[in-house]
């Protein structure tokens, strides 16, 4: 019996470390970045994270699919999450590529394969938007409600703050 509680307890341990690490994998640290930009780099890689592989899991054929004829498609929630990604960047200065039609990029396609590359570009832009933030400016997306850094600088989420180093007389 006590054999059978021990090995209970391995593997209960083992599932306990194994679920806290998928917590926040980024949690480490984000190469090249600092700071509060690694906070938000950090979340934004969870996101992409999320998304592509829901996106890489769904069938081909179900891109069409929508709950309600009113309804976005899955194709659609993807496009509009990459159209999100290249429009939120432009707030601290990343416009997004110039070949990208934003207002119709929605509904641009239902095919997996363009909708998945469309969402993994704008991840990519994200990134590269945040990682080539200079230090002073901090972004904090709309989704950064528990953000240590939006209850150490006391502003709202969705708020663009540039901060300056303290001290001296200049």
């Amino acid at each position: 019996m006590k054999r059978v509680i021990c090995c209970c307890l391995i593997v209960l341990a083992a599932i306990c470390t194994h679920l806290a690490a998928q917590a926040n994998p980024y949690k480490d640290g984000t190469p090249g970045v600092t700071g509060y930009r690694s906070e938000v780099l950090a979340e934004v890689m969870i996101q992409e994270d999320k998304f592509t592989r829901l996106a890489d899991a769904i069938p081909a054929d179900k891109y069409t699919w929508r709950p309600a004829p009113d309804v976005r498609s899955i194709a659609e929630v993807f496009l509009h999450v990459a159209t999100a990604n290249y429009n939120l960047y432009k707030l601290v200065g990343a416009p997004p590529p110039a070949n990208i039609d934003l207002k119709n990029l929605e509904k641009s396609t239902t095919d997996k394969a363009k909708v998945v590359a469309a969402l993994k570009d704008s991840f990519a832009h994200a990134r590269k938007a945040i990682t080539d933030m200079p230090d002073g400016v901090v972004w904090l997306p709309t989704n950064s409600g528990n953000s240590t850094v939006r209850r150490t600088l006391g502003v709202d989420h969705g708020a663009v703050v540039s901060v300056q180093a303290g001290g001296g007389n200049d």
